[in-house]
């Protein structure tokens, strides 16, 4: 088996959210594993949160797995029924079709991180719990659908 090397992998911490939306996740880093591994069927990212950073606005797939294994440090995971600190070692998973808002923030004064692996379709759809948005492949949308002026970052 192929030992990915993470470091060799650019950095990034782009966001399609629209503004001011995209705020709360300035501090997330990602680096995508499955695109470095050649994996096709499945997405798998290493995260790394700075203190006050979100992973995400808090969301839910209708068509995507997910799965999160925190790696370094401690971050809290606020889902629709409150508030779990996650710690190395912990996993946490979230099937396709829950409507269970969930996210993760870093509260804490160091750096955290996990890896975030995602299985189903990608350019499926899914709904943000605490604000007026939806996504789509086709990007993200008011709960009216009307469009916001941004596309998602796969």
């Amino acid at each position: 088996m192929p030992r990915i090397d993470i470091d060799a992998i650019e950095p990034g911490n782009r966001t399609g959210y629209p503004a001011p939306l995209d705020k709360p996740v300035e501090g997330r880093w990602w680096r995508r594993l499955a695109p470095a591994g050649g994996l096709t069927e499945m997405g798998a990212s290493h995260v790394v949160l700075k203190p006050g950073a979100w992973s995400s606005q808090r969301h839910w797939h209708d068509d995507e797995d997910e799965l999160l294994v925190m790696l370094t440090g401690e971050a809290v995971l606020v889902e629709d029924d409150g508030r779990t600190v996650l710690r190395p070692g912990d996993v946490c998973a979230w099937a396709k079709g829950v409507a269970n808002g969930h996210h993760v923030i870093n509260e804490s004064a160091e750096d955290c991180s996990f890896i975030a692996v995602s299985a189903g379709d990608r350019n499926g759809s899914g709904a943000y719990s605490d604000i007026d948005m939806k996504f789509s492949g086709d990007g993200y949308f008011h709960k009216d659908g009307t469009p916001y002026p941004t596309q998602p970052v796969r």
